[in-house]
Parts: structure tokens; C-alpha cells; sequence
């Protein structure tokens, strides 16, 4: 038996690496993946463009700009005079942001009274607009704080901070907020997930084509080694570009790796039988290698829509949510996340690997049924 799939794996090896494009596609391609979801894919919002319309020209609207400049969130492109301007660069979208100031301004924070500011932000990027306000409300709050302190020093001589509450908040697991962390090890897993289950799609109805599944039939050799003959081979190319993905991602990226690599490697195993499985199933029900590719990101797009790298499973409707229960990608986002950023164990990764575990064993079990039928 051993024999037989050895003698198997060796053929598939030669099948797929002989072709130097198919090097490219199977080693190269998630390299580049990573590097342009690493440098592209990214919920960090900085550099926003802004430009000043400070009618009041003082001191106090000065420092106000000054803060803004100093946050390393806004960068002020221009400072403009007339509203005509306001409009030609919001619309042209040269600016995401426009901070404007009324003349009077410092006058009335001296007076102990409201002075008013507006930031007119581009609402076209939801994201982008929805940081753009948290973070000039947080300048703006720090300003009229201080602002405040220094009127009642000035007026008593002493002050004490009216405020009863403040908050303080830490983040965990990834201590500056950046989304590179998030993603990298999800691309990871996209990776992993495309090109075995590509090579293996393509496995079987590859032998369809060019008549040798026929020859195949009439061999000696029992569906289980045809099986392990056709999967072994692309579950080591996964292990090998996960390994990778994973080392550029740590030496490149500086994504923390908190867990257990064996841990993380062991999930890997388990998810393998998921991919491999489905790629098998596809590779049994297409004709042709085309039909295979178009199989294959029919089954990848969703999976990955529905898995919660881009998109909040929380967020999505309750059926939805239900759905993603039987998404392979999902449960090893978590484990991959959990093992990368928050370094936590069995204890607390266990129900995703047993559901990632009966996902692969049914997967795996389906498509050698179907391989069994059509060599038998």
C-alpha cells in the first residue's frame, strides 16, 4: 500500500512542479498576496487631509491648528479664506476635512463663554468619516479641558477638575490599535485556503481529461491510496507556504506570535482535511479544469465573505450568523487570531478545533465516497 502511494505522491509532485508557471501560482502567489493585503488591506485611518478656514486668526485658534497637525491624524494641505473654496475642495476631494473657526473665538474662551468651531468631513468614506470625527472630538475635548483649567486659574488662583469621572482605556492583545496585525495572519489563512484548494480541485478531473483515469481504474490501486495519492502531496505545499506566509509575516510585518506553533500547526492539519476534501468533491463533479477553477472560487468568496476577515460575524443578520457555523475559514480565523495576537491554548481554542475537526471529517469522508464510486 505504502508503496503504491508513494510511488503516487511522486507523480503529483512532478505533475505540478514541473510547470514553472505552476511554481509561481503555488509559491510565489501567496508571497505577493501577503504583501499587498499586508501593505494594502487596512482600516487605519491617518494622514487625513485637512485644510483651516481660521477666521479668527489668534492665539488660541493657532494652537487649536497646531494640536490638529501635532495628532499625526490630520495633515492641513491649505489654509483658505473664502467659503468658494470650502466647496471646490470638498468636491474635488482634495481635503476629507475642513476645520473652520469664527472670528471671535479666542475672545469668547476668555470670557468664560461657548466658542463654537465647525469640521465640515467628506461623508463619502463612511470609515474614514466616522474616525475623522472621533479623533477631532477627542483634540477638540483635550483643548476645551485645558482651555477650562486655565480660565478658572486664571479667575481664582486654584483649580479642581468638576469632573467626578474619567475614563482610561487599555487595549489588549494588540496595544496600538493597527489593523496589519488583524489581517496579516488571516492572509495566512486565505493563502492556505486557495492554493490547496486549487491544486486539489484540479487533481482528479485533470487525470478526466488527458485519459488516464481509465488506467488508473484498472490498476491495483484501492480508492483510499488514490485518495492519499492525490491529497498528500498538496497538504505539504499548504504546510510549506503556511510556513512561508507565517515567517514573513513575523520577520516582515513584526505580527506578534503570543501561542503555541504546534498548537497552530495541529489546527493546520485539521483544516487541511477541509480544503483538501472539498477541492477533491469539486475535482469529482467537474468535466474539465475550467469548470474546476470556476467550482473553487465559487465555493472561496463566500467562505471568505462569511468568515469574518473583513466583516464582523456579529454585525450580520442571525441567519447568516448561523450559517458561518459551517464555515471551515471562520473557525480557524479564530484559532490562527487566538494563537498570533492573544497566545491562548486548548482551553480556550477547543470548540473551534472540534468544529473545524467535524467540518474536515465530513468534507474529507463526502469526497471519498465520490471517489470511490467513480473508480469503482
Amino acid at each position: 500500500m505504502f508503496e503504491r502511494v508513494r510511488h503516487m505522491v511522486v507523480k503529483e509532485f512532478i505533475q505540478v512542479l514541473r510547470d514553472p508557471k505552476m511554481k509561481g501560482i503555488v509559491f510565489v502567489m501567496p508571497l505577493i498576496q501577503l504583501f499587498i493585503f499586508g501593505y494594502a488591506v487596512s482600516t487605519d485611518v491617518n494622514d487625513i487631509e485637512t485644510a483651516v478656514q481660521d477666521r479668527d486668526n489668534s492665539v488660541a485658534s493657532r494652537d487649536l491648528i497646531a494640536r490638529f497637525e501635532r495628532s499625526g491624524y490630520f495633515i492641513i494641505e491649505e489654509h483658505i479664506a473664502d467659503d468658494d473654496r470650502v466647496a471646490q475642495l470638498m468636491d474635488s476631494g482634495e481635503v476629507r476635512t475642513v476645520l473652520r473657526i469664527d472670528k471671535g473665538f479666542e475672545a469668547r474662551l476668555k470670557a468664560g463663554r461657548t466658542a463654537e468651531l465647525q469640521a465640515i468631513i467628506d461623508g463619502t468614506d463612511s470609515t474614514t468619516a466616522s474616525v475623522a470625527v472621533q479623533y477631532s472630538g477627542r483634540i477638540i475635548d483635550e483643548y476645551a479641558a485645558e482651555a477650562a483649567r486655565t480660565q478658572a486659574r486664571r479667575l481664582k488662583g486654584t483649580f479642581e477638575d468638576p469632573r467626578p469621572l474619567r475614563l482610561e482605556t487599555r487595549a489588549w492583545f494588540n496595544e496600538n490599535l493597527e489593523s496589519r496585525p488583524f489581517y496579516v495572519p488571516g492572509v495566512i489563512v486565505l493563502m492556505v485556503t486557495l492554493v490547496t484548494l486549487m491544486l486539489t480541485s484540479m487533481a482528479v478531473v485533470r487525470e478526466k481529461e488527458i485519459g488516464t483515469l481509465e488506467q488508473v481504474m484498472v490498476t491495483p490501486i484501492r480508492p483510499l491510496e488514490f485518495v492519499l495519492g492525490k491529497t498528500v502531496p498538496f497538504a505539504l505545499i499548504g504546510f510549506v507556504d503556511a510556513t512561508v506566509v507565517l515567517l514573513v509575516g513575523v520577520l516582515w510585518f513584526n505580527v506578534p506570535v503570543r501561542g503555541s506553533i504546534p498548537l497552530l500547526y495541529f489546527a493546520l492539519s485539521i483544516y487541511l482535511l477541509t480544503t483538501l476534501g472539498v477541492g477533491l468533491f469539486i475535482s469529482t463533479v467537474s468535466s474539465t479544469q475550467q469548470q474546476a477553477m470556476m467550482t473553487t472560487f465559487l465555493f472561496f468568496l463566500p467562505a471568505m465573505l462569511l468568515s469574518g476577515f473583513a466583516f464582523p460575524i456579529e454585525n450580520m443578520p442571525p441567519v447568516i450568523r448561523w450559517l458561518t457555523l459551517a464555515n471551515p475559514l471562520r473557525h480557524f480565523l479564530v484559532i490562527i487570531r487566538g494563537v498570533f495576537l492573544k497566545g491562548v491554548g486548548p482551553a480556550i481554542l477547543w470548540p473551534q478545533i472540534l468544529a473545524l475537526a467535524a467540518v474536515g471529517l465530513a468534507a474529507f469522508t463526502t469526497s471519498f465516497i465520490r471517489v470511490k464510486r467513480s473508480l469503482l
